[in-house]
């Protein structure tokens, strides 16, 4: 479907990338075979699905914050694109998740009624916004390492994150090479974009390792088939970034990972302060209106 103006898109009444709590949504997985492969324990799997819906929801909710803000208008139809892609992601994830535990809780409960402890997405997609040169940082990072996940789901052995792993590739190639092409005309251009880029670098990568770090229920579906080992694709995630800091004359940071706390980190629900308030944000009229539709 085309549509005259990108904005239509937000408007069409049959278009299922719309996604706003009170809604009335239809299932995203209506109609899908949503039993859990045997062998499979389901919690396991819904919490996987979690984890990888999350970082897709919290990212996209940064993004959205993004309207007005961005340098010139065809950046403004991107990055409200590759937010709508990160929804529609995290609506197919979160959706999955309530089918793989057997609790029936669908996309809106997940989002919208969890508390901050309960949310599962790697810290670096949480980050206070900072300037657009941190923006294209965090979206290099992110949508790189994704890319790397999502390429090796597509084999998964439950057919249904595999088919959610294949819509999504198409989708995060164009994510990473738009953040590419962004980190090389900055990296590359004035001594001040240069500047903010490098800067911007230096402030996301205390958080790269985490992206790494296997959690255990990641172990688990390792090995039963299901999951991609986070740290199978470091080789790849590196090689792809070393390539983005040549053409962009930048150099790879030199800082420290940043600590989990209690010896956690994003993956068991503990969260930068930012957290918090995105959270309350994102929930604020669910909250105050748990039964509304419209």
């Amino acid at each position: 479907m085309s549509f005259d103006n990108a904005y239509e898109a937000l408007i069409d009444a049959h278009d299922d990338s719309r996604w706003a709590f009170g809604s009335g949504f239809e299932d995203p997985l209506a109609g899908v075979d949503t039993s859990v492969p045997s062998g499979v324990d389901g919690s396991d799997l819904a919490a996987y699905c979690l984890m990888l819906g999350d970082d897709a929801l919290i990212l996209s909710h940064r993004l959205q914050q993004w309207c007005t803000f961005a340098p010139e208008l065809e950046d403004e139809v991107a990055i409200a694109n590759i937010g709508l892609d990160l929804l529609g992601q995290a609506r197919l994830l979160l959706a999955r998740a309530g089918k793989a535990d057997g609790s029936g809780r669908g996309e809106d409960d997940y989002a919208f009624f969890r508390d901050e402890d309960q949310f599962r997405n790697v810290r670096l997609a949480e980050l206070e916004r900072g300037d657009f040169g941190q923006l294209i940082a965090v979206l290099l990072v992110l949508s790189t390492w994704r890319l790397a996940v999502f390429q090796r789901l597509t084999t998964s052995g439950d057919p249904v994150l595999a088919a959610i792993a294949d819509k999504g590739v198409k989708e995060l190639t164009y994510h990473r090479d738009y953040a590419a092409q962004w980190a090389v005309r900055l990296g590359d251009g004035t001594d001040f974009s240069r500047e903010r880029m490098r800067e911007a670098l230096t402030a996301v990568w205390p958080y790269v390792d985490e992206l790494f770090t296997a959690h255990e229920v990641e172990t688990r579906l390792v090995e039963a088939g299901i999951a991609v080992d986070p740290a199978a694709v470091r080789e790849e995630f590196d090689g792809v970034l070393a390539q983005v800091f040549q053409a962009a004359t930048l150099e790879r940071p030199d800082v420290p990972g940043k600590a989990g706390v209690a010896g956690g980190t994003g993956r068991h629900g503990r969260h930068t302060e930012a957290m918090g308030y995105l959270v309350a944000e994102l929930q604020s009229v669910a909250r105050a209106h748990p039964e509304a539709t419209w």
